[in-house]
This record gives structure tokens, sequence and C-alpha cells, in this order.
């Protein structure tokens, strides 16, 4: 028996909120925010997702102090605290969680990750002012910028 047009075309229930929020959190870390946001786009109703946020939160799975030092200490690598501090904030980390976590990136690894670039922009013949704009662009403070290019 053949289901009828409007059986076939009626939009899927919502998936179950706490199944979605542990399968995103597999995925990689998030953000509370981030979370609630990708449920919100499943479809998840609002207490659903209300008490699957608290579930994953009481097991564990998400941390936003946890979130920020991890994310912080990737985009070291490549980005300064301003850059960094930025991108935790869009993705709803408190103001207090995002300075410990850009406060515990160590000074010695900036001043590593600007010189880093700075040498690979230096060999494409990039002028010391353009290398110290790219820097600051990427986030790294004045002092960092003077330090690398100076040295």
């Amino acid at each position: 028996m053949r289901a009828s047009r409007t059986e076939r075309d009626a939009p899927a229930p919502p998936p179950d909120a706490y199944e979605a929020a542990v399968r995103l959190l597999t995925g990689r870390p998030h953000s509370e925010l981030e979370l609630r946001r990708k449920l919100v786009h499943r479809r998840c109703p609002p207490e659903d997702i209300d008490q699957a946020v608290a579930r994953v939160r009481e097991l564990g799975y998400l941390d936003d102090a946890a979130f920020a030092r991890g994310l912080a200490a990737v985009r070291a690598r490549t980005r300064g605290p301003a850059l960094i501090a930025a991108e935790l904030a869009a993705k709803g980390v408190d103001r207090d969680l995002v300075s410990a976590a850009v406060g515990a990136v160590d000074r010695a690894e900036l001043v590593a990750a600007a010189r880093r670039l700075a040498e690979r922009a230096a060999r494409g013949g990039a002028e010391r002012r353009l290398v110290a704009g790219r820097l600051l662009r990427r986030g790294f403070p004045g002092d960092v910028v003077r330090e690398v290019l100076d040295g």
C-alpha cells in the first residue's frame, strides 16, 4: 500500500535532543551556545534542549571552560590572543572564561607562532611593515610583533 502524498510530505519529527547533542559532542567539543544553536536548527523543542544540555553538562560532555582552553591552545599556533578571544566570544563563551583561556597561552608560544608566520611572510619577500600588519591582523599584540621583528 502506498503512502498518501500528505504522509510522504509531512515533516519528520524532531530528533531526540539528547541523542543529537551527544552525536554533536562526539564529533568535536562545542560551547553551550553553539550546541543550543545546532539543536534549535534541528528543530528540537526548547524544553528538550534545556534538559539535554543539562544532562550532557552533568555527564561532563559539555564544559565551556575546557572548550575555551582547548580552542585557545590550538588557535595559538597561528593566531594571537585578540583573534582567539573574538572567536571564543562569537561562540558564546563567557568573558571570564575567555580571559582565563587566552591568559593561559604561554607568551613563548605566542612569540614562536608569530615568528613562524613572520618568517613565512619574509620568505615571500614581504616588507617589514607588511609583516607587522599581517601579525597585528592575526591578533598578536604589538609588543610581540616588535619582539619578533626586532629579534
